[in-house]
C-alpha cells in the first residue's frame, strides 16, 4: 500500500526555559541556563539539591480547581501543552471527524508524585486504609492520553507509550506510523513528565546518574565537556500535532515541517549504561535514516540524547561517527539538556521541538556549560559550543535513549 505522507502543524510546550513555545524559543536561542535550586520540596538533606523546574505555573490559568484535583502534576503539564498545540495548528475542532482524531501520550513514570503523597498520608496514619478515590487514575501514566481525548472529544487511537526516556519519541512515531498507514487523520502525541520530588531525586541519586554540582548548580548540565557528573533532572511536557499532508494542505494550514521517518533499537546491554561502542545508538540512526529514504548527507543538524552522563556522552558521538563519516563533521550537533536539563519520558517531545524550531528559524541551539574538552570526544566534531549558529536545516534528526536500552530516532525535515 502507499504510505500517507505525515506534517506537523502544531506545536505546545511547558518547559523549565518557559510555559509556551516563544518564551521557550527565547531561552533556547539565547542558550539560556533553567537549572536552579529545588523549590517543589525541601532537599537540604539530598546528594542534589538543584533541577530544571517550571517556573510561574499557576494551573488554574488553565482549568478549575476542581478538574486540577482530579490530575497529577505531569497530567497537568500534558493538559497545557496540547492545549497551546491544538490552537497553534489552527484546527477547527467543531467540523473535524473526531472518529479520526486521537492521542499517543507518553510518560516515563506518570504520577510519581501522587503515589508519593498518598503513600506518605498512609504510613503516617494509623494504618486504616484512607487512600483518595482519585489516587489511581491520577497516577497511571496513561491517564493523560484519556484526559486529553475526553476534553476534545478524539476518539481516535488513544494510548501511552512508556520506554523510559524514549518515551515520547515513541509516542511519536506511533502517532506517525497510524496516520500514514490510513487510520487516522490527526493526532495529539508527545509527553510530560513531574518526576522533581524525593522519589524521583532520590532515586536517581541512589543510581549515582545525577550531577551534584550543588556549588554550580547553574552550569551543571554539561553535555560533552570533561568535568560532567551526570544530568540535570528536569520537568514539563511537549506537544505535536501531528496531521495527514492531505487534509493539513486542504483546510490550509499552516505547516511547519514533514516527518520523515523514524527508527527503533534496543541496546540489549544494561538495564541504566547504554552500549559503551554505542551500537544501539549506531543502529536506530541508520533504521531512521532508511525508513526515510535517506542519506545521512541529506541530515543537516543532530539534536543529540546528549545527557551530560559519564558513558553516555562518549558513546553517542561514537554511533553519529559511525553512521555518518565524514559527514559528521559537517553536522551541526548539540544537546539542548544543557538548558532544559533533561525531561525524561518527556524529554522525546520537547527535543523533537527544539529540532523543529531550529529547522523553522534556521538557528541551531547551543549546547552550553562545555568547559574542558573530553579526550575521549572527536574535538573536529561541531557540537554548537557555548552560542547558537545560523543554519539553513534541510533535515533534522533527534535521538532519544532510555534505561532498558530503548533508542528512538525521528527525523524532520521541510517540505
Amino acid at each position: 500500500m502507499e504510505l500517507k505522507r505525515v506534517v506537523v502543524t502544531g506545536l505546545g510546550a511547558i518547559t523549565p526555559l518557559g510555559n509556551t513555545i516563544p518564551e521557550f524559543w527565547e531561552g533556547l536561542k539565547n542558550g539560556v541556563s533553567g537549572c536552579n535550586m529545588i523549590t517543589h520540596f525541601d532537599a537540604s538533606k539530598f546528594k542534589t539539591k538543584f533541577a530544571c523546574e517550571v517556573k510561574n505555573f499557576n494551573v488554574q490559568d488553565h482549568m478549575d480547581r476542581k478538574e486540577a484535583r482530579k490530575m497529577d502534576l505531569y497530567a497537568q503539564y500534558a493538559m497545557v501543552a496540547a492545549e497551546e498545540a491544538l490552537k497553534d495548528s489552527g484546527l477547527n475542532l467543531e467540523t473535524i471527524n473526531h472518529d479520526k482524531a486521537g492521542v499517543i501520550w507518553a510518560s516515563g513514570i506518570g504520577g510519581l508524585e501522587t503515589f508519593l503523597e498518598e503513600v506518605k498520608t498512609y504510613v503516617q496514619g494509623d494504618g486504616t486504609p484512607r487512600f483518595s478515590p482519585f489516587f489511581i487514575p491520577k497516577m497511571i501514566s496513561d491517564i493523560a492520553a484519556g484526559h486529553i481525548s475526553m476534553k476534545y472529544n478524539f476518539r481516535g487511537p488513544n494510548f501511552a507509550t512508556v520506554s523510559a526516556c524514549a518515551s515520547s519519541t515513541n509516542a511519536i512515531i506511533d502517532a506517525y506510523n497510524y496516520i500514514r498507514l490510513g487510520k487516522a487523520d490527526i493526532f495529539v502525541t508527545g509527553g510530560s513528565e513531574a518526576a522533581v520530588n524525593e522519589t524521583g531525586v532520590g532515586g536517581f541519586n541512589a543510581l549515582q546518574a545525577l550531577s551534584t554540582r550543588n556549588e554550580d548548580f547553574a552550569t551543571a548540565s554539561r553535555p560533552f565537556c570533561k568535568t560532567r557528573d551526570g544530568f540535570v533532572i528536569g520537568e514539563g511536557g511537549g506537544a505535536l500535532i501531528l496531521e495527514e499532508y492531505e487534509h493539513a494542505k486542504a483546510r490550509g494550514a499552516r505547516i511547519y515541517c514533514e516527518v520523515a521517518g523514524a527508527g527503533l533499537s534496543a541496546d540489549a546491554h544494561h538495564i541504566t549504561a547504554p552500549h559503551p561502542d554505542g551500537h544501539g545508538a549506531r543502529n536506530v540512526m541508520f533504521n531512521a535514516l532508511d525508513d526515510a529514504g535517506m542519506r545521512p548527507e541529506d541530515i543537516d543538524y543532530i539534536n543529540v540524547h546528549g545527557t551530560s552522563t559519564p558513558l553516555g556522552d562518549i558513546a553517542e558521538p561514537k554511533a553519529v561517527q559511525a553512521v555518518f563519516g565524514e559527514h559528521a563533521y559537517k553536522l551541526n550537533i548539540s544537546s539542548s539538556k544543557s538548558m532544559h536539563g533533561h525531561l525524561l519520558g518527556a524529554a522525546g517531545a520537547v527535543e523533537a521541538i527544539v529540532s523543529i524550531l531550529a529547522m523553522k528559524h534556521g538557528l541551531v541551539p547551543p549546547t552550553i556549560n562545555h568547559h574542558e574538552v573530553d579526550p575521549d570526544i572527536d574535538p573536529k566534531l561541531n557540537l554548537t559550543l557555548h552560542k547558537a549558529q545560523e543554519r539553513t536545516i534541510r533535515a533534522a534528526l533527534s535521538n532519544t535513549f532510555g534505561f532498558g536500552g530503548h533508542n528512538a530516532s525521528v527525523i524532520f525535515k521541510q517540505l
